[in-house]
């Protein structure tokens, strides 16, 4: 036979044993699928550390890691639907039987909040504070005292503006400032913001509600802050009280010992007349 034929037939003999070893070897570490499927692993893993040279040679297959993700998949972040934007605020609170929302603005002051947390304490009843960025920065332990006792902390912007007055970057940092303090102390932002003076405006709507916060207002006013003495605020909140009436007092923004002293005696009035304190949830 002439050279050059011969060497043709040895590289063809040398292909045809190359191929015959390498499906002898994927049929030695894979059984069929009996559905037709792909085949699985025959030396999967089992409970127990394997060993020997079988282990290293699973452990060099490449089904081995190619059935394993690379990546762990976990479903994206649960994300609170943004509220929409509203047209005016929320003044009562609806389908809350005899119900009542008591609200304390411009704090935390450490001079009068505590009293008031310690007579809700007293009487296991739950209140929303709409708290300043200026006041808060300063008395995080008071916001997280509040937290811890069930009360909804909300936004009231940070120094207390006149919003209508102010343009829409102002008031975006003036409810964004405040809450990021409340955030870093709660580990979670307001979903209640009150405008200071209860004025809003159109911009205050909007950006409330990027924030992700709903717009509260009040429905009984006891006037506190204009100091006129713990009975009349007393009568007050007993003349307005109703089902989800919201009422405003401040523990803060002034000499507040009075509304401090005006809680004390008119919430038990409110217990005793029927009434259960509340918070809103969202």
């Amino acid at each position: 036979m002439p050279h050059g034929r011969r060497a043709v037939l040895r590289l063809a003999a040398a292909l045809g044993a190359t191929a015959t070893v390498g499906v002898l070897a994927a049929d030695r570490f894979a059984t069929p699928d009996p559905a037709g499927g792909a085949a699985a692993p025959r030396d999967a893993p089992a409970a127990g550390p394997a060993a020997g040279p079988q282990a290293r040679a699973a452990r060099l297959n490449p089904s081995a890691y190619r059935l394993q993700p690379m990546t762990a998949y976990a479903p994206p972040a649960f994300r609170r639907a943004v509220p929409p934007v509203r047209q005016r605020p929320f003044l009562s609170m609806s389908g809350v039987g005899r119900s009542m929302v008591l609200t304390f603005d411009d704090g935390p002051d450490p001079r009068y909040t505590p009293g008031i947390l310690e007579t809700l304490r007293r009487y296991d009843c739950r209140a929303m504070f709409f708290v300043c960025g200026e006041m808060a920065v300063d008395n995080q332990d008071l916001l997280r005292e509040m937290d811890a006792d069930g009360h909804v902390v909300g936004n009231h912007t940070w120094s207390h503006p006149l919003i209508p007055k102010l343009k829409p970057s102002r008031i975006r940092d003036e409810l964004g400032s405040t809450s990021e303090v409340v955030e870093r102390a709660l580990g979670t932002a307001p979903l209640w913001y009150r405008a200071p003076y209860g004025a809003w405006n159109r911009h205050s709507f909007e950006i409330g509600a990027e924030l992700g916060m709903e717009p509260l207002a009040w429905t009984v006013d006891t006037l506190d802050w204009t100091e006129p003495g713990t009975g009349p605020i007393v009568r007050r909140v007993l003349d307005g009280a109703a089902p989800g009436v919201v009422v405003l007092s401040h523990d803060a923004g002034g000499d507040r010992s009075q509304s401090v002293a005006a809680l004390r005696r008119y919430l038990p009035e409110l217990l005793d007349a029927g009434y259960r304190m509340t918070v809103p949830r969202r």
